[in-house]
């Protein structure tokens, strides 16, 4: 089945958000959608997939022109989309879930399950996914759980098949066995269009890449492009693909977490576990692992946004244990939030404001409750140029910004004073390779004036291209601590669970200058 789309535009408002694109997937060809974060990547994929309409443009199929009122309309033409985040619901099996909104019946409209199995083990078996179709989806790994969402889509005999950042939260082997499965696809005829930020990915599977931004297409592209090459397309300038760092200058152990243990109140259910790991002044620890295995919960018993049930935190001698947020931050942590529209901005606030949402108590700030609005209007003038946050102003609501311009402002706050640790979980989530680059180098520079850092991130480049050293969790435990180096494959097998002998308690003082991956991987 050959897809094309023909000047197609979206508006919300005044603002355009696909600015007449035209692409073409041809039948059996995996067509790589690339672009920053905000580019109008998902938007036409939504069109395509009838859960938006465009103001202008034509879908055609095979030649002919198609309108889809819903998505039901597009499966029916042979479009199937796996989004993101899935849509299945935990508490059902593998064949319900794959046939839900198109049962197979018997009798008195009762469901026929018989058939719904026999469909889920004869698309398993021609592909190799090997799917338990009995199975609760709620007890799967995340990447069954993929599987599911695809088998779900080939059950209505799905042509086009669109992957909506399919990797997000896999572990490196399971993205390896997603690609042996798209190339199946491809091979039996399914034509797939894959959206991605990661550059790697892209080269290894594509047939062809379309790069859009700012909401048009900006240019085509072969796999054998360069990574700098695609990055360049997608931000529109020449961007830095390595993470420049010295080798560490390790000092004296800052901050020692032991046997820390954290305890959901409401459920009893047991969030972390004999949690032990120390950070040195001028190293930077990564936190691996796939998102859900106590990452959050353990950057918010660090900043004390949780409770430990047992253990110590303690930095330079001092116990955070049960302190409180603002008893942190003001014993000189910086934290970087992984969800920066609720916990780390006020998007109705000005960014001079945002600037000083944990120092405003200080002056010069205020005196006596009054605000200084010369010294925020300063202190914004400095931040914005240090950082290159890109506004017209500094009196302008944050919520006018880019996302990584926001992200920006947020890494300016918390180091715009002297720290003794810096937390940043998921620091460049959802950003541009471009944004990723500057918050990278923000980072690291925190970390050579001698500064503590943990990073939580569940991007498998950005942990090894900024760490020293890497601990690995599964499950609410440390599984591993291991060097940069350390191979993708032995890394993924710990983020699936599989303990390491390893235990690397210096950070690597030989590690090579230039680490590679970071900003566009």
């Amino acid at each position: 089945m050959k897809l094309e789309l023909r000047g197609v535009t979206k508006k919300f408002g005044d603002f355009t958000a696909n600015d007449a694109i035209s692409l073409t997937v041809r039948p059996g060809e995996i067509h790589a959608l690339l672009g920053e974060n905000g580019a109008g990547k998902s938007t036409l994929m939504n069109i395509l997939y009838g859960l938006y309409q465009a103001d202008e443009g034509v879908i055609a199929i095979d030649g002919q022109p198609v309108q889809f009122a819903g998505p039901g309309d597009a499966m029916a033409a042979g479009i199937g989309m796996v989004h993101q985040h899935f849509m299945l619901v935990p508490v059902f099996t593998v064949a319900e879930n794959v046939v839900m909104g198109h049962e197979p019946v018997k009798g008195l409209g009762i469901i026929d399950l018989a058939k719904a199995r026999a469909l889920v083990r004869e698309i398993s078996e021609k592909f190799g996914f090997e799917v338990d179709p009995d199975a609760l989806v709620g007890d799967l790994p995340v990447g069954v759980q993929q599987r599911v969402e695809i088998i779900k889509a080939l059950s209505r005999q799905a042509k086009v098949l669109i992957l909506d950042e399919p990797t997000a939260v896999l572990t490196p082997q399971e993205t390896d066995e997603l690609i042996g499965i798209m190339r199946q696809l491809k091979r039996a005829g399914t034509s797939i269009v894959f959206i991605t930020h990661k550059l790697r990915e892209v080269q290894e599977v594509a047939d062809k890449i379309t790069v859009i931004r700012l909401g048009k297409v900006v240019g085509e592209a072969l796999p054998s492009a360069s990574q700098a090459e695609l990055a360049s397309l997608m931000v529109g300038r020449p961007i830095g693909l390595t993470v420049k760092k010295e080798a560490s200058q390790s000092q004296s152990v800052a901050l020692r977490v032991a046997d820390l243990g954290l305890v959901d109140p409401k459920t009893g259910v047991v969030l972390l576990e004999d949690i032990n790991f120390e950070v040195h002044r001028g190293e930077i620890v990564a936190i691996a692992g796939v998102h859900g295995n106590g990452q959050t919960e353990l950057a918010q018993a660090l900043i004390g946004l949780r409770q430990p049930s047992a253990g110590t935190i303690t930095l330079d001698g001092d116990d955070l244990s049960h302190k409180t947020v603002q008893e942190i931050l003001d014993a000189g942590v910086g934290f970087i939030p992984e969800d920066r529209s609720s916990d780390g901005v006020v998007a109705t606030f000005s960014i001079s404001e945002n600037l000083v949402l944990d120092q405003y108590r200080n002056q010069p700030f205020s005196k006596r409750g009054v605000l200084n609005i010369a010294a925020l209007a300063e202190n914004a003038k400095q931040l914005v140029a240090r950082f290159d946050v890109r506004a017209g102003s500094a009196n302008a609501n944050l919520g006018t910004l880019s996302g990584g311009n926001q992200q920006k402002v947020v890494i300016a706050r918390e180091l715009s004073r002297e720290l003794k640790l810096l937390i940043a979980s998921q620091p460049t989530r959802g950003l541009d390779v471009g944004s990723i680059e500057s918050i990278h180098e923000a980072i690291v520079g925190e970390r050579d004036k001698g500064t503590p850092v943990i990073i939580f991130s569940t991007e498998l480049d950005e942990v090894t291209a900024l760490a020293d050293r890497i601990a690995v969790m599964y499950k609410g435990r440390i599984v591993g601590i291991v060097d940069p180096n350390t191979s993708r494959a032995e890394l993924g097998l710990m983020m699936a669970g599989a303990s390491s002998t390893r235990v690397v308690n210096e950070p690597n003082l030989a590690a090579k200058d230039d680490q590679k991956g970071g900003s566009g991987e």
